[in-house]
């Protein structure tokens, strides 16, 4: 039986101009998860990221902490069907008043509790999104953005072979649209594991030639040690 580990990328920059790229915690976490990886002695046949700089860049700290016997004999590859959704493209849905993306994060910084705020918007966007009565609003329908992350995992399945470890450095998007098609959620249960997904945790899936199951969900066990900056959402 194969194993894929989905590793939700480690904190980037949330509320910067330049989001897509770790912050120093961030790299922290991701050779923390590497060092706990190796630790345990897990032997990775495959690496797998999607596209974006925070996914290679987790990818890179996490492998990098892991001594050679440990890592993927062969090169990562990048697959952007685990890329996330547009998030700002959600929003901007949900709330026309705001013209463009900057003028929405200002919005939200200038006010009084803005991860409090955020929150609600971003929950409120996330629902209009996914129950899909309003499809033709967005450039990748929630369906769309669910039917592309279930084909890169369908890649990997097909392509990995039996009794190997695959590690998919992805974000919290993809995994809980692949937690909902294994596990037939709703979208509001959908969303409450989107939103509980913590930086740089891990969730297990298990394959043979004729199933994809889930093993375990959000482990962060690894970042648990005393620290509790370590334990992030955005």
């Amino acid at each position: 039986m194969g194993q894929i580990l989905l590793v939700r990328h480690a904190q980037a920059r949330f509320g910067t101009e330049d989001y897509d790229r770790l912050s120093d915690l961030g790299r922290e976490q991701a050779r923390t998860l590497g060092k706990w990886l190796a630790e345990r002695g897990r032997r990775l046949d495959s690496a797998v990221t999607g596209s974006l700089k925070r996914h290679g860049q987790t990818a890179e700290i996490c492998l990098e902490a892991m001594p050679a016997a440990l890592r993927p004999k062969a090169e990562r590859r990048a697959d952007a069907g685990f890329d996330e959704y547009d998030a700002d493209a959600v929003l901007l849905r949900h709330n026309p008043e705001f013209a463009d993306g900057a003028a929405l994060w200002k919005h939200i910084q200038s006010s009084e509790n803005p991860r409090r705020d955020f929150h609600a918007m971003f929950t409120g966007a996330m629902t209009r999104w996914m129950e899909g009565a309003n499809d033709s609003d967005y450039h990748e329908p929630w369906s769309a953005f669910r039917a592309r992350c279930v084909a890169a995992l369908d890649r990997i399945t097909g392509q990995a072979g039996p009794s190997r470890t695959t590690a998919v450095f992805t974000s919290g998007g993809p995994i809980a649209a692949l937690c909902q098609h294994l596990l037939g959620l709703d979208a509001r249960r959908t969303l409450e594991v989107n939103s509980v997904l913590v930086n740089c945790a891990t969730t297990g899936l298990l394959y043979n030639p004729e199933a994809v199951s889930l093993s375990f969900l959000n482990n962060y066990s690894h970042l648990e040690n005393g620290n509790p900056q370590m334990v992030t959402y955005r």
